[in-house]
Protein backbone atom coordinates (compact mmCIF):
# COMPACT_ATOMS: atom_id res chain seq x y z
CA UNK A 1 0.00 0.00 0.00
CA UNK A 2 1.23 3.45 -0.83
CA UNK A 3 0.82 6.30 1.65
CA UNK A 4 -1.58 8.93 0.32
CA UNK A 5 -3.71 11.73 1.66
CA UNK A 6 -6.83 10.17 0.12
CA UNK A 7 -8.87 8.63 2.96
CA UNK A 8 -10.72 6.42 0.48
CA UNK A 9 -7.78 4.08 -0.23
CA UNK A 10 -8.98 0.51 0.29
CA UNK A 11 -6.88 -2.64 0.09
CA UNK A 12 -8.85 -5.82 -0.60
CA UNK A 13 -7.10 -8.86 0.85
CA UNK A 14 -8.13 -12.17 -0.74
CA UNK A 15 -7.85 -14.82 1.95
CA UNK A 16 -9.41 -17.70 0.01
CA UNK A 17 -7.69 -20.98 0.82
CA UNK A 18 -5.55 -19.54 3.62
CA UNK A 19 -5.64 -21.80 6.70
CA UNK A 20 -7.34 -19.79 9.46
CA UNK A 21 -5.51 -19.35 12.76
CA UNK A 22 -5.02 -16.62 15.35
CA UNK A 23 -1.64 -15.67 13.86
CA UNK A 24 -3.44 -14.77 10.61
CA UNK A 25 -6.06 -12.76 12.52
CA UNK A 26 -3.25 -10.90 14.31
CA UNK A 27 -1.48 -10.21 11.01
CA UNK A 28 -4.68 -8.90 9.40
CA UNK A 29 -5.45 -6.69 12.41
CA UNK A 30 -1.94 -5.21 12.26
CA UNK A 31 -2.32 -4.66 8.52
CA UNK A 32 -5.61 -2.85 9.17
CA UNK A 33 -3.93 -0.68 11.82
CA UNK A 34 -1.11 0.27 9.43
CA UNK A 35 -3.59 1.02 6.63
CA UNK A 36 -5.68 3.26 8.90
CA UNK A 37 -2.58 5.15 10.04
CA UNK A 38 -1.94 5.89 6.35
CA UNK A 39 -5.55 7.00 5.81
CA UNK A 40 -6.85 3.82 4.19
CA UNK A 41 -8.48 0.56 5.17
CA UNK A 42 -8.40 -3.17 4.56
CA UNK A 43 -11.37 -5.32 3.51
CA UNK A 44 -11.29 -9.14 3.53
CA UNK A 45 -12.47 -11.02 0.44
CA UNK A 46 -13.85 -14.57 0.79
CA UNK A 47 -12.58 -15.23 4.31
CA UNK A 48 -14.31 -18.60 4.73
CA UNK A 49 -16.25 -19.69 7.78
CA UNK A 50 -13.23 -20.59 9.91
CA UNK A 51 -11.50 -17.23 9.56
CA UNK A 52 -14.78 -15.35 9.90
CA UNK A 53 -15.47 -17.17 13.19
CA UNK A 54 -11.96 -16.45 14.51
CA UNK A 55 -12.31 -12.75 13.66
CA UNK A 56 -15.62 -12.64 15.56
CA UNK A 57 -14.15 -14.64 18.48
CA UNK A 58 -11.25 -12.18 18.70
CA UNK A 59 -13.72 -9.28 18.81
CA UNK A 60 -12.43 -7.80 15.55
CA UNK A 61 -15.51 -8.14 13.34
CA UNK A 62 -15.94 -4.37 13.14
CA UNK A 63 -12.21 -3.81 12.64
CA UNK A 64 -11.81 -6.37 9.82
CA UNK A 65 -14.80 -5.88 7.49
CA UNK A 66 -15.78 -8.33 4.78
CA UNK A 67 -16.11 -7.38 1.15
CA UNK A 68 -19.80 -6.68 0.60
CA UNK A 69 -22.09 -8.20 -1.98
CA UNK A 70 -20.74 -11.68 -2.65
CA UNK A 71 -23.07 -13.33 -5.13
CA UNK A 72 -23.71 -17.05 -5.47
CA UNK A 73 -22.22 -18.52 -8.62
CA UNK A 74 -23.83 -21.22 -10.76
CA UNK A 75 -24.92 -24.14 -8.60
CA UNK A 76 -23.57 -22.54 -5.42
CA UNK A 77 -25.77 -21.62 -2.49
CA UNK A 78 -24.94 -19.00 0.10
CA UNK A 79 -25.63 -20.22 3.64
CA UNK A 80 -28.09 -18.51 5.94
CA UNK A 81 -27.31 -18.88 9.61
CA UNK A 82 -30.13 -19.51 12.06
CA UNK A 83 -31.12 -16.49 14.12
CA UNK A 84 -31.67 -17.11 17.82
CA UNK A 85 -34.03 -14.75 19.58
CA UNK A 86 -33.87 -13.92 23.30
CA UNK A 87 -36.09 -16.36 25.15
CA UNK A 88 -35.58 -19.25 22.67
CA UNK A 89 -34.94 -22.50 24.48
CA UNK A 90 -31.61 -24.19 23.87
CA UNK A 91 -32.14 -27.89 23.29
Amino acid sequence: MVATNDASEVVVVAVTGVPPDLALVDLLARLQLAARRLGGSVVLRDPGDGLRELVVLAGLAEVLPLEAGRQAEGGEELRVEEVVQPGDSIA
